[in-house]
């Protein structure tokens, strides 16, 4: 399938600021899942310092914001072609060991309701059939819902409320594969939607490790495995090491951020 995107990001101040940095991880890569036909990101408002390969292998993008700058645009556009694996992504590629993809962060620390959500272990029942279960779990315990958490919401805190978007869904099965064994990771990037063009976010799934498998993507929002209408841009630990766009800003200036996207084939 060949997908066409657009991203567009906006910062708005309400004073000038005195400097930013931005970290942007909107470029997708070519491998066996998506091949990038042509990818593009325009500043305006900003200076594009240094790209470069973090530990996980993702591009990220370093954008300065000068001194008395009001706004700053991110506009990135593309065409990605992609295929259906199954979900399965394969090998590990990165240059972290496996054992790190175990580790807990404050997102996705795993707390009692957390582990009350661990599946039993029959012995009728493979590794990847657990992982669809738990899968189901996540997406019957936290229904989908906007507006009802943050981008510092843990996985504790989306069970507590029962609700939150597909970043607390991943939060929540991340932080429960880690405490039942499994190496696990985010994923963002988007996803073309049957019903729509236009969308207000990029997208967000999880991976687990299966021995014989390797990665494996689980979107639970949508209760499906990934395939060609999903485009991989970033993983990490959690949202924080994967997220479009992160950064720091001085001065006191307020925020308000839009964003654009629109995928479609």
């Amino acid at each position: 399938m060949l997908l066409t995107i657009t991203h567009e990001t906006t910062y708005h101040y309400d004073e000038p600021v005195p400097f930013g940095l931005q970290q942007i991880r909107q470029t997708p890569q070519s491998n066996h899942l998506q091949r990038v036909v042509h990818w593009n990101t325009e500043v305006e408002g900003g200076t594009s310092e240094v790209s470069f390969a973090d530990q996980y292998r993702n591009l990220v993008q370093l954008v300065s914001i000068g001194e008395g700058r009001d706004s700053v645009a991110l506009t990135t556009t593309g065409t990605v072609e992609t295929f259906d694996t199954g979900g399965v992504y394969g090998a590990a590629s990165e240059l972290v060991p496996l054992w790190l993809f175990q580790r807990s962060t404050p997102l996705t620390f795993a707390g009692p309701r957390v582990r009350e959500l661990l599946p039993a272990s029959p012995v009728d029942h493979s590794q990847l059939d657990h992982l669809h279960e738990l899968s189901a779990a996540v997406r019957d315990a936290v229904a989908y819902e906007t507006g009802t958490s943050t981008t510092t919401s843990t996985a504790e805190d989306a069970l507590q409320a029962g609700s939150g978007v597909c970043q607390d869904h991943s939060h929540v099965f991340i932080s429960a594969a880690r405490a039942a064994g499994w190496p696990a990771r985010y994923v963002s990037g988007y996803l073309m939607m049957n019903d729509r063009i236009e969308q207000d976010a990029s997208h967000a799934w999880a991976e687990a490790h299966v021995p014989g498998l390797g990665w494996v993507g689980f979107d639970i929002s949508n209760g499906i495995s990934p395939d060609e209408r999903y485009v991989r841009i970033a993983v990490g630990l959690d949202y924080l090491e994967a997220a479009p766009v992160s950064g720091i800003r001085f001065g006191s200036a307020r925020e308000q951020l839009n964003v654009a996207i629109q995928v479609q084939q």
